[in-house]
């Protein structure tokens, strides 16, 4: 049997010191300095979440895959992590928003809405343009960053972030 690795010495070998903040953390978790500083990485959110999106990420922390699925907000992954990692689940989960990249299929006039059709809160609409297919549109009041977009996009064009939203 290998010896086990220590993530944390070899990232410092690399020049990195601590784990790169994931691009979406868990749902109503704290600030990703706190949330590193209690994780004890146990895997209880990875078991706990039925959409199973909840996955390993760099330094065996747990982050969100929406190429796996959406996240239905369930909010299992706060309720069984012992240690104080969550802000209260009465507050919104996160401020992530959908993002539709320069390579969807509308760009290249090809017509594909799956990414609307996909979108519970309404948010994703197709503008019609005349001698065109019509173009995607996120509407960030309604987007609630739930990533059903994400997997549902034929070529990967969507993005869910906190790019226009400062994170808190």
């Amino acid at each position: 049997m290998p010896p086990e690795i220590d993530l944390a010495r070899r990232g410092l070998l690399r020049g990195k010191i601590g784990a790169t903040p994931p691009v979406v953390q868990l749902p109503w978790s704290v600030d990703w300095s706190a949330f590193v500083s209690g994780c004890t990485r146990c895997g209880d959110c990875l078991t706990a979440c039925p959409e199973q999106i909840v996955v390993l990420g760099e330094g065996g922390y747990p982050t969100v895959d929406f190429l796996r699925g959406e996240c239905t907000f369930c909010q299992q992954c706060a309720t069984v992590c012992k240690a104080p990692l969550f802000r209260p689940t009465t507050e919104a989960p996160w401020r992530y928003k959908a993002h539709i990249e320069a390579s969807c299929l509308a760009s290249a006039q090809v017509f594909c809405q799956r990414c609307q059709d996909s979108c519970e809160p309404r948010a994703i609409r197709f503008i019609p343009e005349l001698g065109r297919v019509p173009t995607p549109t996120v509407d960030d009041q309604r987007c609630n960053g739930c990533g059903a977009c994400v997997q549902d996009c034929p070529v990967g064009s969507i993005k869910v972030d906190g790019r226009s939203v400062a994170l808190g």
